[in-house]
């Protein structure tokens, strides 16, 4: 099929819906949709499912734009894991409130074309008009694959044009075709690959039936779990579930379909490919082979992680540092100035002490954030990502996991939320849950404010055995939530989920320069979420946090604090007293708050770890974001804003006295602080998105208690051995 621009009549055929790209995963199928959207893009959730819904805007015409929807990655219709599912429901229309599709792309890795090509057996049997990119053509040039395009075009029935999507070529080409099919209008579904005694008693069973076409039917009949016929039953009545089960016992001949699906699948894709893919030499060993030699070996492969990640890691705290620096001094030129604006009183302390320091304590760990995922961005698209997870399931397998847990748990080091979300490519439900379960227990970017606070003011700053002894500390603080995640995961697969874990298959994509484009957009979209999470919850648990510390305000508690200003005054007092006597009148007044009659109520339960009331109440305040801590603790020593960098806080923490006038703090008790942190559930969101995710209140509610239970028992352990070792 020829490729060209269409005529007038292609404008108003763009306008009906959106167009979906589908591809397995490691296709280029996210560069491509950069490539055509641009910054046109959205991201939030496909209607009634938690799966994340990434589109954009395309130009195909001078006159109109039309919808691109990048569908999850998947190697079939025949759906195993939620993102896969997704995939399926949208080209089924199974999604009613969602824009429909009028039109497909399928992104195809010229380099493994074979494989690719299942997926487009699949999308041909659908109703809607296709196009297929042959994208990384110039990979399978280097390694001597040719593709008679045109040949396949003729055989598909489908314009198939070749493209290299990293560097925009091809694509003028590829949205002509596009143009060209969307308007030839609906495209008739092609069941060649199927047995003539299959396809004639298919279109008697679409006759008897009002809107199914012979895709929807065969995907029906394949469906092994009975999930997606259950769905197809609830949209299309019952006459379709019966229908499917008659033509199941008339086409299984004792085989089931499923199987019978892959074999006459496989077929056809050597037939259509017979003379238009030459591959001289196809069990060469690749210059991916090669270096996969030493990257996946037991040891060296090994040895490369351990140093990738120290330098991602020293990364994150050693480049962040100027620009956190940058954020926290306009912070701080903000809320000064707006100081001298207002006039004292409650609502300049609200937007004071309460909005900007709030906001401006969490906005400051947005370079970390950004550094984090640029990494991350970074080693996935260039294939290191896979070659990890590969070394790490010979670790979790031992607990029950497997490798594909890994990627989440590595997110969950900058935040569990997308951690979470990424347990949606592992396929065994049991997996996926016990993923999702341990995935908070990585010590995310919230936590890292908690560890820099405690660390700077009460860890000396010494070297042992050549190490600092600060770092060394906060590498602890990171390590323990990996080291308690794999008896925790193995417990939880032994009681909980029951079962035996399916094998572990990874795809192991070529290496490749990663696109800048591509990685620019995932820090992009990754700062944008962190950002509108500091201006929605944060905000709102900053604020609720300064009303509880500032209400109620005894009036006579306030008369007596003015008289005695005045008479100090009147003695020619320095400005240095009279901040001692505002800094214990804001003492008083946050002891006799809500906050301090809440956090006092607790403090029994807290003594043993060895806190007083100020450090449960911050930490029971901090329950909704682990980030408001900082704020939180500023507004219960009245300093105002600070940040996890901040002197001031140090040395209140440093000077905190229980009521005999003893310290407060001392090694046991920060460390039994930061064991808390690095272990609890403290982040609403987080246990908001598993239950969104398991559809479910049992796994949240489950996270929530062992989490906490966890945490507390660890922190008691940390503090009475560092107590009984003489550290106080």
């Amino acid at each position: 099929m020829a490729v060209g621009l269409a005529q007038d009549k292609g404008v108003s055929a763009i306008s009906k819906g959106a167009v979906a790209l589908v591809g397995n995963p490691n296709t280029g199928k996210t560069t491509l949709f950069n490539a055509l959207t641009g910054m046109s893009q959205r991201v939030g959730n496909f209607p009634g499912v938690t799966v994340e819904r990434k589109s954009g805007y395309m130009q195909l015409a001078e006159e109109s734009n039309t919808e691109l929807v990048d569908l999850p990655g998947a190697y079939s219709l025949s759906a195993q894991s939620p993102d896969e599912m997704i995939a399926v429901d949208v080209l089924l229309g199974l999604l009613s409130d969602d824009v429909p599709i009028q039109g497909v792309i399928a992104v195809l890795d010229a380099s493994n074309l074979k494989r690719n090509m299942y997926l487009v057996s699949q999308i041909l049997e659908l109703n809607l008009p296709l196009v297929v990119a042959l994208n990384m053509s110039d990979v399978a040039q280097s390694s001597g694959i040719s593709i008679d395009a045109s040949a396949l075009s003729q055989r598909l029935g489908v314009p198939v044009v070749p493209i290299q999507a990293n560097r925009r070529i091809g694509l003028d080409g590829l949205k002509g075709a596009l143009l060209d099919v969307l308007a030839q209008g609906k495209f008739e579904a092609n069941l060649s690959l199927l047995p003539e005694a299959w396809r004639s008693q298919l279109r008697t069973a679409v006759d008897r039936l009002t809107g199914v076409s012979p895709g929807i039917l065969i995907r029906a009949l394949a469906d092994s779990s009975g999930i997606l016929l259950e769905k197809l039953v609830a949209h299309f009545g019952p006459d379709l579930g019966t229908s499917v089960k008659q033509l199941q016992a008339d086409l299984g001949a004792g085989v089931s379909v499923a199987d019978q699906e892959v074999e006459l699948r496989y077929a056809w894709v050597d037939r259509v490919l017979e003379g238009a893919l030459r591959d001289p030499e196809p069990m060469r060993v690749t210059q991916s082979d090669k270096i996969d030699r030493v990257v996946t070996h037991r040891f060296w492969g090994t040895l490369i992680f351990a140093g990738i990640m120290g330098i991602v890691f020293q990364s994150i705290f050693s480049w962040a540092s100027p620009l956190m620096d940058l954020i926290d001094g306009r912070f701080g030129a903000l809320g000064t100035w707006v100081a001298t604006q207002m006039p004292e009183g409650a609502l300049q302390s609200l937007v004071v002490d309460g909005i900007i320091a709030g906001v401006g304590g969490v906005v400051i760990f947005l370079p970390q954030i950004c550094i984090l995922f640029l990494f991350v961005s970074i080693l996935e698209d260039c294939g290191y990502m896979a070659r990890a997870a590969f070394l790490m399931d010979r670790l979790l397998t031992r607990c029950g996991l497997s490798g594909k847990s890994f990627i989440p748990m590595l997110s969950s080091f900058a935040c569990a939320v997308p951690g979470v979300m990424a347990t949606r490519t592992i396929e065994d439900r049991k997996d996926r849950i016990a993923t999702m379960l341990v995935a908070p227990l990585m010590s995310c970017s919230a936590r890292l404010p908690v560890y820099t606070i405690f660390i700077a003011a009460f860890i000396p700053d010494e070297t042992w055995a050549g190490f600092g002894l600060q770092g060394i500390t906060l590498f602890a603080m990171y390590g323990i939530g990996i080291v308690i995640a794999v008896p925790i995961a193995w417990i939880v697969k032994k009681t909980l989920l029951k079962g035996e874990s399916t094998p572990f298959i990874l795809e192991l994509p070529s290496y490749k320069i990663p696109d800048v484009r591509t990685i620019f957009m995932r820090v992009y979209q990754s700062a944008g979420h962190f950002l509108e999470r500091a201006g929605t919850l944060i905000l709102a648990a900053t604020i609720v946090m300064w009303a509880l510390a500032y209400f109620p305000r005894p009036e006579a508690l306030l008369d007596q604090q003015e008289q005695a200003r005045m008479a100090l005054q009147s003695q020619g007092a320095t400005q240095e007293a009279l901040d001692v006597l505002d800094g214990k009148l804001a003492g008083d007044l946050i002891a006799q708050s809500y906050l301090g009659t809440m956090g006092k109520a607790i403090e029994p339960v807290v003594r043993p770890l060895g806190w007083d009331w100020r450090i449960g109440m911050a930490t029971l305040a901090s329950f909704p974001a682990r980030e408001v801590i900082v704020a939180v603790l500023g507004t219960i020593y009245s300093l105002g804003e600070v940040d996890a960098e901040s002197a001031s806080l140090r040395v209140a923490l440093q000077q905190a006295m229980w009521t005999d006038g003893s310290r407060v703090f001392n090694i046991p008790v920060a460390l039994s602080v930061m064991v808390f942190f690095a272990l609890c559930a403290q982040c609403v969101s987080t246990l908001a998105v598993i239950q969104r995710e398991t559809q479910s209140w049992r796994w949240p509610i489950v996270t929530f208690v062992y989490m906490t239970g966890l945490a507390y028992m660890c922190s008691f352990f940390t503090y009475q051995v560092g107590m009984l070792l003489g550290w106080g």
